[in-house]
């Protein structure tokens, strides 16, 4: 099914412990990425609709695998892959229809999201724990298959970042130059839209849904207090993000906690550090 699956095979042989870092470091590497063109952009609440779009399909396949012989074996990630890449086409589609209050967008897909997925979680048969860890993650609840899928949905994010980096660098800082400069808007815009679909979905199992959108936004606004170009704003993101990532894991590992909720505490401590020593140094050339 999967390109390279041969090669991989080591992944078979991690615990889940092993499995449940690496893929935080992977997700660490790809969400502030996507974070810091949302940000330029100024649409970061985007994530949040995918997230929850995400969400849909997750509990629509948890249902289908729960009532129907032939989706007993569907793995509802892959599900909520579809769903987010679905969702993404729906706001690009949704921005054509109200050119003026582009904005509208984001919310119709956020709302209805939570309420089919609230319908779709009701009637499924999972465990209160099974929803619990795709809500606010477990990195006891990443499979081997989960990692193989990660992996490559992450290669697969980052070469299509660095083929179409200029396109998505031009609609982001100048969307009027990159339409006279021949840019593809469009195109540009629903390839980076399924992209952000693909980051939420491959990070799900270890920050959890509702909490995705949080990694994606606070190690990039984080990091933009002090960076000066787009580059630095993406590379201490990322440190930033696998600071997060890492301690996150070790508190939620020792303490029995929700993996998304300490990685997102945990970024959040990191911003509010870093605005501190920034605040201070500001206060300290003032007094100079």
């Amino acid at each position: 099914m999967f390109i390279g699956v041969k090669k991989m095979e080591w992944i078979y042989q991690l615990n889940f412990i092993e499995r449940g870092v690496i893929a935080g470091v992977i997700i660490a590497l790809i969400c502030p990425i996507i974070g810091a063109f949302l940000l330029v952009r100024r649409v970061s609440i985007i994530s949040e609709s995918l997230s929850h779009i995400t969400l849909t399909g997750i509990s629509a396949g948890a249902l289908l695998g729960g009532t129907s012989i032939w989706f007993a074996d569907l793995n509802p990630m892959y599900m909520g892959v579809v769903f987010a890449l679905v969702g993404s086409l729906l706001i690009e589609k949704l921005r054509q229809v109200y050119p003026h209050f582009q904005e509208l967008a984001i919310p119709i897909i956020l709302s209805s999201g939570i309420g089919l997925s609230a319908i779709f979680i009701s009637l499924s048969t999972n465990s209160t724990q099974e929803w619990y860890a795709y809500l606010f993650g477990s990195i006891v609840s990443v499979t081997a298959a989960d990692l193989h899928f990660i992996i490559l949905a992450a290669m697969s994010i980052l070469l299509i970042v660095v083929l179409f980096y200029k396109e998505f660098i031009s609609i982001s800082f100048d969307l009027e130059h990159a339409k006279v400069s021949g840019v593809s808007v469009k195109l540009s815009n629903f390839i980076f839209s399924v992209l952000v679909a693909l980051v939420i979905s491959i990070s799900m199992k270890v920050v959890g849904i509702l909490l995705v959108g949080a990694l994606i936004v606070i190690p990039v606004a984080t990091s933009i207090q002090f960076t000066k170009s787009f580059k630095q704003l993406m590379a201490y993101g990322i440190l930033f993000a696998q600071a997060a990532v890492f301690s996150g894991i070790y508190f939620a590992y020792h303490f029995q906690l929700a993996t998304g909720g300490t990685i997102v505490v945990s970024a959040l401590v990191i911003l509010l550090v870093v605005l501190f020593i920034t605040k201070q140094k500001s206060a300290v050339k003032v007094h100079r």
